[in-house]
């Protein structure tokens, strides 16, 4: 078995992202189109505007095949911000979420960011385990119904340390 997180980049891989949140969101948590159509504005933004030297996406494999996905978008000049972490069920169990969240911590300290931000919701409970791990501290939550569903969104946010030399 061959695992690999690269780059995001090649063709495909904007269309598999969105199309495997609004599979296993769904699937997974009864969520609608709505969700879907969030995902694909956040994937289009990055798509058409992004700036490589402070933004940056990777795609986890699995045997050559799309099994998980993050984004690190700016919100700021001091604040960067880990968007749509995605791991296929079929993939999960490889420690590839923690890959995914620690190759995005990296480079946001590469990147010159202070601190990480994230918003999630409370069924993700597997995401927010490897936040927790990572440093990340919940700093707001709040109910809401979105993507057809009561939820409750949390932001998370963590210092980050300087990059290494």
């Amino acid at each position: 078995m061959s695992v690999q997180i690269r780059p995001l980049g090649r063709p495909g891989d904007l269309g598999w992202v969105v199309l495997a949140h609004g599979e296993v969101y769904a699937a997974e948590f009864g969520w609608d189109t709505s969700f879907e159509a969030l995902v694909a504005r956040i994937v289009a933004d990055y798509a058409a505007a992004h700036d490589p030297a402070r933004e940056a996406a990777w795609i986890a494999e699995v045997d050559g095949e799309r099994v998980g996905c993050v984004f690190c978008v700016a919100v700021d000049e001091h604040t960067a911000q880990l968007r749509i972490l995605l791991v296929d069920p079929s993939a999960r169990g490889r420690h590839l979420g923690g890959r995914l969240v620690d190759e995005c911590l990296s480079f946001a300290r590469r990147a010159g960011y202070a601190q990480m931000r994230l918003w999630t919701n409370h069924p993700l409970v597997a995401a927010r385990q490897i936040y927790l791990s990572r440093g990340f501290r919940l700093v707001k939550e709040e109910p809401h119904h979105s993507f057809g569903v009561a939820l409750s969104g949390q932001v998370y946010e963590r210092d980050l340390a300087p990059a290494e030399a």
